[in-house]
């Protein structure tokens, strides 16, 4: 099936690209990668009369350390990250997820930003987002704005960006270099959306785990936090038995979707098991 017919537009910089948006609000769709909004197109559940492609814009394609902070390009592709791309744990947490991302060719053209923008809750890059408590930054005609990650995600393909804006920048505020990372996610095939995936991030310097964090995707309508069971874990011994408590509670205060991929009750399954194997793989890496 080919896409309905729909007007094209090159942007040759940011501020064009985000004209062609103020131009034609709702009517528009940002195409960078593709590799989510074609098939869409193609089978009709997305209709834009205005596509504007922001393909060749390298001012969008870059990765920058800025003390603390990892800014990364809204053009960043997915295989960027399958090398660790800084120095410390969350170089490290990106290239776990990374090689997570689809097959080969969609982590050659798909985007980092393209895939926060999408807003699937299957989505590796949303749910570290959420886990990193990353700043998203927008461009619009009538300026810009900063989207902290908790409040950008709002449900299905659906986000804080309003029509005229683009999405122009992911900063990641980097894990301190004594932080424990876990990422585990299951699917049905190599390559596809997860059912469930868990990312978890901690320091454990004595032993004991502080600053916990753990983010859920697959499961609900938007990546989580499991806020209940990180505060279960402050301060308390990095074993295998407040591992497995705090995956409980994790798999107990989602409202689990169920769906013909798998029940709620069978999404709380794994929750519960992958945030255990996540708390376990940091503690043992």
């Amino acid at each position: 099936m080919k896409p309905a017919p729909f007007d094209y537009h090159q942007a040759r910089s940011v501020a064009e690209a985000v004209a062609h948006l103020g131009e034609y609000g709702y009517e528009a769709k940002v195409l960078a990668g593709g590799q989510s909004l074609v098939p869409a197109m193609n089978f009709r559940l997305a209709r834009p009369a205005v596509l504007v492609d922001i393909n060749p814009l390298d001012e969008l394609d870059y990765l920058e350390e800025d003390g603390d902070t990892l800014r990364i390009g809204a053009m960043v592709r997915h295989v960027t990250f399958e090398r660790p791309v800084t120095e410390g744990p969350t170089g490290r947490l990106l290239t776990m997820a990374a090689h997570h991302v689809g097959h080969l060719p969609i982590r050659v053209r798909g985007t980092f930003g393209g895939s926060l923008a999408h807003a699937d809750p299957a989505a590796e890059w949303c749910v570290i987002a959420l886990l990193l408590d990353a700043e998203l930054s927008t461009r619009s005609p009538s300026g810009g704005r900063d989207i902290p990650a908790a409040d950008f995600f709002q449900t299905v393909f659906t986000t804080a960006l309003e029509p005229e804006e683009l999405l122009v920048e992911a900063r990641l505020p980097k894990l301190s270099p004594c932080t424990r990372i876990g990422f585990q996610q299951f699917s049905r095939r190599a390559g596809d959306f997860a059912l469930t995936m868990a990312a978890v991030a901690f320091e454990s310097d004595d032993g004991r785990v502080g600053n916990a964090r753990i983010a859920l995707g697959g499961v609900s309508d938007r990546p989580l936090r499991a806020a209940d069971a990180e505060q279960a874990l402050e301060g308390q011994p990095a074993t295998e038995e407040s591992f497995r408590a705090a995956a409980e509670i994790a798999a107990l205060e989602i409202d689990a979707i169920g769906d013909i991929h798998g029940s709620a009750d069978y999404r709380r399954d794994l929750v519960r098991a992958l945030t255990r194997r996540a708390l376990e793989q940091a503690i043992a890496a």
